[in-house]
């Protein structure tokens, strides 16, 4: 058989691909979603046509555009836990699986696959509380989030196709949740075209306050925390040295890599200021619909409901949003 092989102008097409989303206003990225995708071979049910451009986003975009990262997340830590990338030598090894790693695998390296999933349920769970949506996801679809996500080809096959996406992955995260605490801050400020009276989408008729607006800058600095931490864990996965430190054509050494964590250069989440396109929506645009380059369709669904069934016994995570000032 031969393997889809993930190239590096798929990955690049991840971040430089122009978002379908520019524009979108107050009904946020879930309806754009539905939008392009509604026709295609999904389960959307109805298409949503958004008219008129907001300036900058709204607290509701950026909850429903973390929500669907936070999918997509989902989506992919859950498909490699089950594919075969997991049989990789530096992850359960030959013969292994998720919960039942071989002698000759890694059973702290799928724990940090596992640790990840784990966390991005708990963020997911989160943001749909704060959009008034079912905790266990079964409001996603009707509220426009995508059902399916699509990948390259290969992309859960092996470790080599699988790390190049992920890392280019969660460092969207990092860079859009950088962008949500400048927005919120921006908000509770009332500062750079930002409105300081955001409506509170769970509580119909209600607006946050600004202490609201400044516990979501901070809770959105704690998740960003979190997705770094991902990153450097998953650049510590392969079996390199420090004589030879490259593996999928990404020098892995140090795993602890940067200075400061990157904005990514995002302006936006949904809407760039200044009706700019480098944002998040943009970055993940490719995930969204099935194209020539990413054809291979994951369902949510299966991942969201299946996931505990790849948890090891033992591995656990803990904490909860910090507290406001």
């Amino acid at each position: 058989m031969v393997v889809g092989k993930v190239t590096q102008d798929m990955i690049d097409s991840v971040v430089n691909r122009r978002s379908f989303l520019t524009g979108v206003g107050a009904v946020g990225i879930g309806a754009a979603a539905a939008t392009i995708i509604g026709c295609g071979n999904n389960n959307m049910n109805t298409t949503t046509t958004v008219s008129g451009q907001a300036s900058t986003d709204t607290a509701a975009q950026i909850f429903t555009a973390a929500l669907i990262a936070e999918d997509l997340a989902i989506t992919t830590y859950y498909n490699a836990l089950i594919g075969g990338v997991i049989q990789d030598p530096n992850l359960a090894g030959a013969g292994g699986s998720a919960t039942n790693v071989s002698a000759s695998g890694s059973q702290v390296n799928v724990a940090y696959l596992q640790g990840a999933l784990l966390e991005e349920i708990q963020h997911a769970q989160l943001l749909r509380t704060l959009l008034g949506l079912s905790p266990t996801g079964s409001g996603d679809v009707g509220a426009g989030v995508p059902a399916t996500f699509y990948y390259p080809t290969g992309t859960f096959d092996n470790l080599t196709n699988f790390l190049p996406l992920l890392l280019t992955l969660e460092t969207a995260f990092v860079g859009a949740y950088m962008t949500a605490v400048e927005e919120f801050a921006s908000m509770a400020a009332g500062y750079n075209g930002f409105s300081s009276t955001q409506a509170n989408p769970a509580m119909s008729g209600s607006n946050y306050t600004q202490a609201d607006l400044i516990l979501y800058a901070k809770v959105a600095a704690s998740i960003l925390g979190v997705e770094a931490e991902h990153r450097a864990l998953i650049r510590a996965i392969p079996s390199v040295t420090v004589a030879s430190p490259t593996f999928a054509a990404t020098n892995l050494i140090p795993a602890n890599n940067v200075n400061y964590e990157s904005d990514a250069s995002l302006t936006g989440l949904i809407v760039g200021v200044g009706g700019t396109s480098t944002t998040a929506a943009t970055a993940l645009g490719s995930f969204l619909s099935s194209s020539p380059a990413f054809s291979a369709g994951f369902s949510f669904t299966a991942a969201n409901s299946g996931y505990a069934s790849v948890i090891t016994a033992g591995v656990t995570t803990s904490g909860t949003i910090p507290s406001a000032e």
